[in-house]
């Protein structure tokens, strides 16, 4: 007999039982954040997701987050539900959670690209196994550890202000920055050296060009940095994502380590990448690769390849990040880890879940994902 906890309340099934997916529902999922997000790609002030829930014959439910991020991902609002309503839903409707191999396949095959959306059904499904067998998630995929510390983003702006941020990062109990540049490059230095000298020597500093250079660009600009002491841990996506020579020039001659980020969307990319050398580490977020089953894969080609990994986020709440805190407690090649996107809210909609307290995060010991429920969100069937 399996004992299954759902929102205060046991449900036990046998072991013949089977937990069906019977509906799945969209909704919008919202939450002001702290300040502007500012990189060299886009400006933001809200999240505003897409929130899935499957619904099952055992009244289990399982939850998973899209967001829109149309400038990397090409994701929509429109499209992501589409996706969801017209390709993904009619295929899983009547499968059994069981059969998680297969369930996957289809939502990996049924329509081309939609990574966001795919990763929202791809974590609800995940949710909804772990609950089947009363076990969070993180324990099924490996459950190498429980506890995370996160870095922060500092968005680009004029140097004297990302100082500011930076030391007020600091005060939070930070002890990393990921500081975003790209914005007119020609001050990116200016940036770096204002950050470092506002917070000192021993705060680790990363930096994320977001695509913003050119190959030799990039080179002159790290190796600016690198003369003028300012300390960088590693570079995060210098050039264009479809520029994978130039990725492997700036490895070659970077004074600092590289890593891939918009480059990487699939295991078949980060094999790639790894085959030429192009980077040395690569980052796995959720929405680029399609959920955490494509995110294990390209944990494993890793493993493999003896390839470090970031899991990284995009502006999302804390319902997906979650779902990225599993795979990051489970998997110890992700050693470098960029799950601050609770924390640049200035409200929660999520309740359960990974504790996020600044840069500490601790998984949830609760059946799958561990999420009880969402506030203001209200849920539409996509069944017709």
């Amino acid at each position: 007999m399996r004992n299954q906890a759902l929102k205060g309340v046991c449900i036990f099934l046998t072991g013949d039982d089977l937990m069906r997916i019977t509906d799945i529902r969209t909704g919008m999922l919202s939450a002001p954040l702290k300040t502007p997000f500012k990189t060299a790609l886009r400006t933001a002030t809200h999240i505003n997701d897409i929130a899935v829930e499957i619904c099952t014959d055992t009244g289990n439910r399982g939850y998973g987050e899209a967001p829109p991020t149309g400038v990397i991902t090409g994701d929509t609002l429109g499209g992501i539900t589409g996706a969801i309503t017209e390709h993904i839903a009619p295929k899983l409707i009547g499968r059994d959670i069981d059969d998680l191999e297969d369930i996957m396949n289809i939502i990996s095959g049924c329509v081309l690209k939609n990574s966001s959306a795919k990763a929202a059904v791809d974590m609800a499904v995940y949710d909804l196994y772990g609950q089947l067998y009363n076990v969070p998630v993180y324990k099924l995929l490996g459950g190498s550890r429980k506890h995370l510390i996160t870095d922060i983003t500092i968005s680009v702006n004029d140097p004297d202000v990302m100082a500011e941020d930076a030391v007020k990062a600091l005060k939070r109990g930070y002890d990393t920055l990921k500081i975003k540049v790209g914005i007119d490059p020609a001050l990116d230095v200016e940036r770096l050296m204002a950050v470092r000298q506002a917070v000192g020597k021993d705060i680790r500093i990363r930096v994320d060009a977001n695509q913003a250079w050119t190959k030799k660009q990039a080179v002159r600009i790290l190796e600016e940095m690198e003369e003028k002491s300012i300390g960088i841990e590693f570079v995060e996506q210098p050039v264009k994502a479809h520029d994978i020579e130039g990725l492997k020039y700036v490895t070659d001659n970077s004074p600092v380590e590289v890593l891939a980020d918009e480059s990487v969307f699939s295991p078949q990319d980060a094999l790639r990448i790894m085959q030429m050398h192009a980077a040395d580490m690569v980052n796995i977020k959720l929405m680029k690769c399609g959920g955490i089953h494509e995110a294990l894969r390209i944990a494993s080609a890793a493993e493999i390849y003896g390839m470090q990994c970031m899991i990284g986020c995009m502006l999302e709440t804390k319902l997906s990040v979650n779902a990225a805190v599993h795979v990051a407690c489970a998997k110890s090649i992700i050693t470098k880890i960029d799950l601050d996107g609770p924390n640049l809210c200035s409200e929660d909609p999520v309740m359960g879940g990974a504790v996020f307290d600044e840069r500490d995060i601790t998984v949830s010991d609760l059946p799958g994902l561990g999420i009880t429920g969402l506030q203001g969100v209200s849920f539409k069937s996509v069944i017709q």
